[in-house]
């Protein structure tokens, strides 16, 4: 029975990460911190490791443990990160110098594993090119638009400097389903009757639902994959109002549709991170979130996927939408 270290292991992703390893057979070892919830994480088959990613120190001393019980690693998951922060220099410290942090120590304690997949983010190259309706490609040059994707490219690019370190990459899109509280927001929204638009140019949004994400995963640590890197979605492309128009016939709704002029979202946005700033915070509309709000083609290129891992997504948007509402209700949140 092969051993699987999920980092970020008490979070959205992260939970369905483990609740996947175990159905597979894996000894699923939950990385997370010492303050982090174990909400999700009730199964008695999950062992737990906190993991202090902030200085290698620490992290070496927890990996020394390990060796001493005659632990190892096959494959590491590191899905720990940050989408939001409140400081901008936080991105960077969480999503790139921790993980420098990580594989230095693994390094250093000898306790490299067979497969080490970074969960990024197509963030990380940003949106395609909004005249030509192209998708990003992984021939493309990126060009993220957010301190978010910025942070992620930074951690990519320290990971693929290292030739002699067994990593793969993941760049999922939009990454949607149970306990997801960012499109949380807009469905909770849509079922108050109000259908928002920003800007008045049409919006292409792609998807992954978060159990396809997972088996995505799993399938790259199966392969036989060094080096690598994919782009991951369903294979599909979604207006914003087909999105919106999912959603209402699932909830049952109608809504009040209105458009909101960029101009007005751009001025808010930067007066409120002004604001902000002097208190060294982010406010949640800032001129990050306006860029990607504004972005109009978030195509992005999943034949590669599908080729090298014969993936294809079992949930489209419609699937997903309704699976993730019925959970939504089940637990109260709707």
């Amino acid at each position: 029975m092969k051993n699987v270290l999920i980092t970020g292991a008490s979070g959205f992703i992260g939970s369905f990460l483990v609740e996947d390893g175990l159905k597979q057979g894996f000894q699923v070892y939950a990385g997370i911190r010492k303050s982090s919830s174990r909400a999700y994480l009730q199964d008695q088959r999950i062992h737990f490791i906190e993991l202090d990613f902030t200085t290698r120190a620490t992290l070496c001393q927890t990996l020394e443990a390990c060796k001493k019980n005659n632990l190892r690693f096959e494959y590491i998951v590191h899905n720990a990160g940050l989408t939001k922060a409140k400081k901008k220099e936080d991105f960077y410290n969480v999503n790139c110098q921790n993980t420098i942090n990580f594989i230095e120590a693994l390094i250093a304690t000898d306790m490299v594993p067979d497969k080490f997949v970074f969960v990024s983010s197509l963030a990380a190259y940003g949106p395609g090119n909004p005249d030509t309706g192209e998708p990003v490609r992984l021939s493309d040059q990126p060009k993220p638009i957010e301190l978010y994707g910025k942070s992620k490219l930074d951690a990519e690019r320290y990971i693929t400097s290292l030739k002699e370190f067994p990593w793969l990459i993941v760049r999922p899109t939009g990454v949607y389903g149970p306990k997801e509280k960012d499109y949380y927001i807009f469905f909770q929204t849509i079922n108050r009757g109000m259908e928002p638009y920003i800007g008045f140019k049409k919006q292409i949004l792609t998807f992954i639902y978060v159990r396809d994400l997972v088996h995505v995963i799993y399938l790259a640590l199966a392969s036989s994959f060094v080096h690598k890197a994919w782009f991951v979605s369903d294979g599909k492309e979604y207006p914003s109002e087909l999105f919106a128009e999912i959603t209402k016939r699932a909830l049952g709704k109608k809504t009040i549709r209105f458009t909101v002029p960029l101009f007005l979202v751009k001025a808010i946005a930067t007066v409120g991170e002004h604001v902000a700033g002097l208190w060294g915070t982010i406010p949640t509309l800032n001129t990050d979130k306006y860029n990607v709000l504004s972005s109009t083609n978030w195509r992005c290129e999943v034949e590669p996927l599908n080729k090298d891992l014969e993936f294809t997504a079992e949930y489209d948007l419609e699937k997903g939408v309704a699976e993730t509402l019925a959970w939504y209700k089940k637990e109260g949140w709707i």
